[in-house]
C-alpha cells in the first residue's frame, strides 16, 4: 500500500494551472509535507514529451487530422516513463502534484472523435494507461474550468516556447473549435468520474489567482486528512 497522494491539477488551456500548481506545493511545504511536482507532458526531458511537443508544432498534421489513438501513445508513454519515478515517490509518503495527467488525454483526444465513438476511445485509453502501463491511479483530479472564449484571451499573453519553434500557439490552442469540443468532453468527465471543478471566471473575467488558490486547498485538505 502505497503512503502518499498523488494529486492531478487539470484544466482547460490558459486555465493557470502550474501557476495554481506552484501556490499549491508552497502551501504544502508549509504545512510541513514532502512535495513533488511534474508536468506532463515533459516536452525537453522525455523521449515521448519532444514527440508530443512535434505534434503540436503540426508536424504530423492538423488537430482533427491526426488520430486520437496514435497521438494518445506520444502522452501516455511520457508518462509511462515516469512511471518508476512517482511510485517512488508515492512509496516514500509523499505528495505527488501532477500539471495534467491521464484525465487530459481522456478530454482532449475523445474531443477529435465523433459522439457516438468517444465511449470506445475512453474503455480503450484507460485499460492502456491504468491495466497495460500499469499506472499509479490518482487520488484526486481538480479541474480548473475557464470558458474556451476567455481562455483565447489568456492564452495570448503566454510567453514563448521552445518546443513550439516559430509559433505562438500550439495546433489545439489556435483551434477554438477544438477548445470548445474539449471544454464540453471535460464537463462531460467532471459528471462521470466526480472530479473537482473549480470554477475560476466570475462575470466573464478571471479570478484572482488567490481566490483560485483558496478554493483548489479546500479539496485538497479533504484528500490529505484521508
Amino acid at each position: 500500500m502505497r503512503k502518499g497522494k498523488l494529486i492531478v491539477i487539470d484544466g482547460t488551456d490558459g486555465s493557470g494551472k502550474k501557476t495554481q500548481i506552484d501556490l499549491l506545493h508552497k502551501k504544502l511545504e508549509k504545512e510541513g509535507y514532502k512535495i513533488e511536482k511534474v508536468d506532463f507532458p515533459r516536452y525537453y526531458t522525455s523521449f515521448y514529451g519532444k514527440m508530443v511537443g512535434r505534434y503540436l508544432t503540426g508536424e504530423f498534421g492538423d488537430t482533427y487530422e491526426t488520430s486520437p489513438y496514435l497521438t494518445s501513445l506520444l502522452y501516455a508513454g511520457d508518462r509511462l516513463l515516469a512511471k518508476n519515478q512517482i511510485e517512488k515517490w508515492l512509496n516514500q509518503g509523499k505528495i505527488v502534484l501532477t500539471n495534467r495527467y491521464v484525465p487530459a488525454n481522456l478530454a482532449h483526444q475523445s474531443a477529435k472523435l465523433a459522439p457516438k465513438e468517444r465511449d470506445k476511445f475512453i474503455k480503450w485509453l484507460l485499460e492502456l494507461e491504468y491495466k497495460v502501463h500499469k499506472l499509479p491511479k490518482e487520488d484526486v483530479v481538480i479541474f480548473l474550468y475557464v470558458p474556451a472564449v476567455t481562455a483565447q484571451k489568456l492564452l495570448d499573453k503566454k510567453g514563448h516556447r521552445d518546443y513550439l519553434g516559430g509559433f505562438k500557439k500550439d495546433i489545439h490552442e489556435r483551434n477554438i473549435k477544438f477548445l470548445i469540443d474539449s471544454e464540453n468532453q471535460y464537463k462531460k468527465l467532471v459528471k462521470r468520474y466526480k472530479w473537482y471543478i473549480i470554477e475560476c471566471t466570475q462575470n466573464k473575467k478571471i479570478l484572482p489567482r488567490e481566490a483560485i488558490a483558496d478554493k483548489i486547498w479546500q479539496v485538497v485538505q479533504k484528500i490529505i486528512k484521508h
